[in-house]
Order: C-alpha cells, then sequence, then structure tokens
C-alpha cells in the first residue's frame, strides 16, 4: 500500500461513528427534537377514527398463571401441523375437503380455481363463506343446466378448513329461482365437483394469497374449549353428534391416547394415555410399536365423556373412576384431544 493510501485509511478511521464514508450517524437525533403539542381534534369533528388500528380484543377464559412442580413437557402437535395435506371425508350422505390451511387463505384459494376453469360466480358472500356458480352446461346433458354452491368453514383442526358442495340442475325451459335443495340433486355431479376442487387444491400448494376482508370467512370455529370458573373444562363442538363421535374416535388414538373401548350409545370412550407414547409418535416409531406389540393390551386410565346438549355437543375428561381431574391435567389432555379433531 502506498504512503497515499495509507494517508486516506488513517483519516477515515479518525472520523466518529457512520460518519464516514459519507454516511451520517443520526441514531441520537430524537434526543434533539423538541415537543410538540398534543393534537387536538375539532370540535366539529369526531375522533372515533384516531382509535387503535389493529385493536386487541378482550381475552376471555381463565388467564391465570398455572404453578408447576416441574417444568411442563411441551404439548404433542397434531399430526397434520407441518405438511398441507386435502383429503375428502365423508359420513354417511355429506361429503366435504378437508385442508390444513385457514378459510382466510382457502377463500381467493377457490375463487382463483374457479376463475381459472371460466366456472362463473354469482355470489360470492366472505362472511358466510359461501361461493354460488353461474348457471352451467354440460355437452352430456344439453337439456339441463347445473350450478354449484361451495361452503367454507373453519375445520376441527386448528387452523384448517372444510369445503363443502352442493349440486342443483334445472331443465333449460324451467325458471330458474334462488331456493337451494337441502342435498345435491345428483350426487355424481357432487362428487365430481369435490374431486375436481381437492385436485387443483392439491396442484397450487404454494398459492400464497390472503383475504384480508375475510378473517372470520364462514363463521365462529366449530370447536372451542370452555374454561368455567368453578365447574370443569369441557370442549364445546357446534356439530351433530355422530359427526363428533367419528372426530373423537380419530383423536382418541393420537397425541399419547390409545383408545381401549368405545360405548355409542352411552357416548364413552376408554383410553389410556401415556407421555411416552407421545415420545414414540414424535420419533416415528409408533406404528412399529404397535405392530410388534399386538399382544400387549393396554389399561384404560381415562374416560372421554361425550354428551350432546341441546344443539351442541360437550366433550370431558374424567378420571377412571369418574372423578373430576385437576383443572392443569383436565386443560392439558383437551388440549391434545381438540388438536387431533378431524
Amino acid at each position: 500500500m502506498n504512503n497515499i493510501s495509507k494517508l486516506i485509511m488513517a483519516a477515515c478511521f479518525t472520523l466518529s461513528g457512520c460518519s464516514w464514508l459519507g454516511i451520517e450517524d443520526n441514531s441520537n437525533d430524537y434526543l434533539l427534537s423538541p415537543e410538540t403539542q398534543v393534537l387536538v381534534v375539532p370540535e366539529q369533528l369526531s375522533a372515533s377514527k384516531l382509535g387503535q388500528l389493529y385493536s386487541i380484543p378482550p381475552v376471555s377464559g381463565d388467564i391465570s398463571t398455572p404453578s408447576f412442580t416441574e417444568v411442563p413437557r411441551p404439548q404433542p402437535v397434531s399430526v397434520n401441523t407441518f405438511e398441507q395435506l386435502v383429503k375428502i371425508q365423508k359420513i354417511d350422505q355429506k361429503r366435504w375437503i378437508l385442508i390444513n390451511n385457514k378459510p382466510s387463505e382457502l377463500w381467493p384459494r377457490v375463487r382463483n380455481i374457479l376463475n381459472k376453469n371460466s366456472i362463473g360466480s354469482a355470489k360470492a358472500d366472505g362472511s358466510s363463506g359461501v361461493i354460488e356458480t353461474a348457471w352451467l352446461s354440460y355437452n352430456s346433458d344439453p337439456d339441463n343446466v347445473h350450478r354449484f354452491r361451495f361452503t367454507i368453514s373453519p375445520g376441527l383442526q386448528l387452523n384448517s378448513t372444510e369445503i363443502s358442495v352442493l349440486h342443483q340442475l334445472k331443465s333449460i325451459d324451467q325458471e330458474a329461482n334462488n331456493n337451494w335443495p337441502a342435498s345435491s340433486h345428483s350426487d355424481a355431479k357432487e362428487q365430481d365437483m369435490v374431486s375436481f376442487l381437492a385436485n387443483q387444491l392439491v396442484a397450487q400448494p404454494d398459492y400464497a394469497s390472503v383475504s384480508l376482508l375475510a378473517q372470520d370467512i364462514g363463521g365462529e370455529s366449530k370447536v372451542e374449549i370452555i374454561k368455567p370458573e368453578v365447574a370443569d373444562p369441557y370442549i364445546l363442538v357446534n356439530l351433530s353428534f355422530d359427526r363428533t363421535w367419528a372426530s373423537i374416535n380419530y383423536s382418541a388414538a393420537r397425541g399419547g391416547f390409545t383408545l381401549v373401548d368405545q360405548d355409542t350409545t352411552k357416548g364413552l370412550l376408554l383410553v389410556n394415555y401415556s407421555d411416552d407414547m407421545v415420545e414414540q409418535e414424535s420419533s416415528g416409531i409408533s406404528s412399529w410399536f404397535n405392530a410388534n406389540n399386538k399382544e400387549q393390551v393396554l389399561a384404560a386410565n381415562y374416560r372421554i365423556l361425550v354428551e350432546q346438549v341441546e344443539s351442541s355437543i360437550e366433550i370431558r375428561i374424567v378420571s377412571l373412576e369418574g372423578d373430576s381431574l385437576g383443572k392443569e391435567l383436565a386443560l392439558k389432555l383437551l388440549n391434545i384431544v381438540r388438536s387431533n379433531m378431524s
């Protein structure tokens, strides 16, 4: 390095902070800022628009910090948390698409799929999560026209969505009306549309749009953990008993639970819960363990009670003898069950 270069480098490093090389350090300028008057809204104007842009909703339920004698294990996550899964599920005569994405993410995806395939929409209501197509013609059915209604709603699993499809047909000469049937006119057409939509969702897993205007699309969650102040916590499900029973059976074999016995008429499931089983499931050896221990019979250590209360279902976990559990343990087990409901 020549003498001129050394002099330039020495001069640069004698400058303070980031001011060298023409970069000015403004990090402490706020200390020199003068005080300003508080903004006053004129009397004839309203100040309501100056509220919090992102308001924090009130917290419901018990927010007291539990006391632990030892550090608790992390809650086991749902088996479907880390990858996108698209499944077609069916109970009795009802079928729907289950996908582990939020409804606000699914709404623009479904709209995009319909638009790309030239399926026009006659109605799109984000608050109710309903999309109704225009009347469509099939080359194989020239005498009739068809339309479909897609209902997008929160799923039972956390951050999941259910999409159901309803089909209606009318003859070309028949006058159109806004009344939809209780069930699809053609089960085959409904099934075809469900399969088409599911395949399209699988084909575009990286679609990243989110509807900011539809954060509460499809209504409230179907499942909620209720924490009364004086009574035991429970899971509240706003679905039919048959649908809830099928979902609980699915969940009672995951997240450390093993289903030992059940009685549908009594709404009773006998289960075994073990923290060791959680570790086996998380390590991926659960299926191997079960396959090589077919003769092992696990003893039940908890009861899951499923009860119809008016139009909702209440799910509680109690001891094998039917006694209440401590609030911390009950919430732990209920959260595991709720996270794996499908």
